[in-house]
């Protein structure tokens, strides 16, 4: 004779019923019917969805809709409701709702009742998530590759993390009111004014007071403008003040714990290494590609990447990276090492969660910058992501960007707490050099040829930073310093044109 094997766990959990508990549901609702005060102990956090049984549900919904309409909901009324919808019997009719008023607790327990089915219901979440995990990986969504499975699974648990949990609330005005002050304090006793992370560079702290936590930046510019250089530079200018920040209150040499994170999605991490060895060095990374360097150039290249190396500067080159991967790595470097400021380059090379499908590329775009928003919010870190400009700057005459020029711009635009775009006059002036061919005689084309010249003279070194949005603080254009060969930004001495700049 056949015996059945004893089933482990693992076996038995088809033959499992949904966590439940249906007595705690009629007796909330019979609290509910009869007192609608008790409403107010469970409004904040219960939701009809969240009843095991459907029925229940149904009476949650009605007394919901009509207590927040001013209306008494009791089982008189909502007998009444029913049978002028025709659903009294499917609610279990009157003697059901009688029923309920004899299984009701007090009101001051309504709220650990309401808590007791949220929670049998975030159960059942669990549980219906388990089950799509388990059936993914034996193959019921054949193109989504195991990797991608895991990146979904990680992001169907953050919404429920963030949607199913409960944290929120108020907050009381006394509290805001002394971490408002904290911040003041902070930007005053600092002396320049920057209450936040700096980024290094004088004028743009000066703007906005530093890189604050749980804002979303965005930088943008059309291909050559310098976003990666800039945008490296604010990461190296905020490294540096973390750990400046560590030795003066640890001590020279303390490691600093805290540090900036760069998802460099278009170069690879040793391409951008050498850019910032070429910036802070000051030599030409094309002579260091192609070796044309002398030995005290490389001499000077080992001294500075000695002091690069104590940076707190970690760089992922993951290529189109996820939105939930990113927000994975970005946890473990704050839980691990500690986290401060996050920039991403750049945001249309990013792809949306895995098992996400938006119906258009703008509906994409919304997704990733919504998720960047919610990664500043949640580890309480400025996130700059950087952007590309459509096309259309370049058909008009005026190159400066404007908000229009995003490329899915409405979403970028509405989720941003800072818009920054960086633009250079020389780079469009170059392409403007006048030619023999457009002038009949020489007198115009040299005349045309010293206002170009004296237009480039002007332009020269000069970069615009163009704050076009800005929440917390003015709109306006930063001048800064800009050398080419380097591509580097620094910060522009107006009295005598040049910078001072000591990185």
């Amino acid at each position: 004779m056949n015996s059945v094997p004893k089933s482990d766990g693992l076996l038995s959990v088809a033959q499992r019923l949904p966590p439940a508990n249906l007595q705690a549901e009629q007796a909330l609702l019979g609290a509910l019917l009869a007192n609608n005060k008790a409403y107010e102990r469970v409004s904040e956090f219960l939701a009809p969805d969240h009843f095991a049984n459907a029925v229940h549900g149904r009476i949650f919904a009605a007394i919901q809709r009509r207590v927040e309409a001013g209306q008494l909901a009791d089982a008189v009324t909502l007998r009444a409701e029913f049978e002028h919808s025709g659903v009294l019997q499917e609610v279990g009719g009157a003697a059901y709702l009688a029923q309920l008023l004899s299984a009701m607790v007090g009101i001051i327990n309504a709220g650990e009742y309401g808590r007791v089915i949220h929670d049998a219901w975030l159960r059942r979440q669990l549980v219906d998530l388990g089950e799509t995990v388990v059936n993914r990986a034996f193959g019921s969504e054949d193109e989504l590759a195991a990797k991608e499975q895991l990146e979904a699974a990680e992001q169907a648990l953050f919404d429920l993390a963030k949607d199913g949990g409960n944290e929120g609330g108020f907050v009381t005005f006394g509290r805001a009111l002394t971490d408002a002050v904290s911040l003041a304090e902070k930007a005053f006793t600092s002396g320049g004014g920057v209450s936040g992370l700096s980024s290094g560079l004088r004028d743009l702290d000066a703007k906005t007071g530093g890189l604050h936590p749980s804002d979303l930046l965005i930088l943008a510019g059309r291909p050559g403008m310098g976003k990666t250089a800039l945008a490296t530079k604010i990461a190296f200018g905020a490294a540096q003040d973390i750990l400046r920040r560590t030795e003066e209150e640890h001590g020279p040499g303390a490691v600093p714990r805290g540090g900036c994170a760069i998802f460099s999605l278009e170069m690879s991490a040793d391409q951008l290494a050498t850019r910032l060895l070429s910036e802070a060095s000051r030599i030409s990374g094309d002579r260091i590609r192609r070796g044309e360097i002398m030995q005290r150039d490389f001499d000077r290249f080992v001294e500075v990447s000695r002091d690069l190396s104590r940076l707190p500067l970690y760089i992922d080159d993951t290529p189109a990276i996820t939105i939930s991967a990113l927000r994975t790595r970005c946890r473990r470097l704050k839980r691990t090492r500690g986290l401060d400021f996050i920039v991403v380059d750049y945001l249309q090379l990013m792809r949306p969660a895995a098992g996400s499908r938006p119906e258009n590329r703008v509906q994409e775009i919304s997704q990733i910058t919504q998720g960047l928003k919610a990664i500043a919010k949640e580890l309480a870190v400025p996130v700059m992501a950087l952007s590309q400009l459509s096309r259309q700057v370049e058909s008009r005459e005026d190159k400066r960007p404007q908000l229009s020029d995003l490329r899915e711009s409405g979403s970028i635009e509405q989720d941003a707490d800072m818009v920054m775009f960086v633009y250079r006059d020389d780079y469009y002036l170059k392409m403007q050099e006048p030619k023999d061919v457009n002038f009949d005689n020489g007198e115009k084309l040299q005349d045309a040829i010293s206002n170009w010249q004296a237009r480039m003279e002007k332009a020269h070194n000069r970069a615009d930073l163009i704050v076009a949005k800005q929440r917390h603080g003015p709109t306006g254009t930063i001048p800064l310093f800009f050398e080419a060969e380097f591509t580097r930004f620094g910060d522009l001495d107006i009295t005598h044109g040049g910078h001072h700049d000591d990185y």
